[in-house]
């Protein structure tokens, strides 16, 4: 019986141990992460029934219907203009917008600059 009895806390340890390292810490409640371990580790039994119906959060179940259930085939409505797809851009258009985002950037720095050596001949000239 105490064999039983052991196994049973050891696996309750275990389980408890995985599952704190294994959330996110936005899914802890209460306690940072490495007080719940731990609290655990020093106090198994104690430590991983408080873990369990305090320490942890329950996320609400999605039900996505059955196998056959024509909701799992419905698309989410699009959220882009005109009803256009998204698209992936490709490496190239993703370096062709940066780049002009830095020659927009550069301009307006060339601006700023010109800006300040104008002001700076109006206050010499006055």
């Amino acid at each position: 019986m105490s064999i039983v009895i052991s196994v049973v806390l050891f696996a309750l340890l275990v389980g408890a141990l995985i599952d704190i390292i294994l959330r996110s810490d936005d899914q802890v409640k209460h306690l940072p992460k490495i007080v719940w371990v731990l609290l655990v580790v020093f106090l198994p039994l104690v430590g991983s029934i408080l873990w369990f119906t305090i320490g942890r959060e329950y996320s609400q179940v999605v039900s996505l219907g059955s196998f056959g259930d024509p909701r799992r085939r419905e698309r989410p409505a699009s959220s882009s203009p005109a009803g256009q797809s998204m698209r992936l851009k490709t490496t190239e258009e993703e370096l062709a917008e940066l780049e002009r985002e830095i020659e927009f950037h550069r301009q307006q720095d060339r601006i700023r600059q010109l800006e300040a050596e104008l002001d700076e001949r109006r206050r010499k000239t006055e």
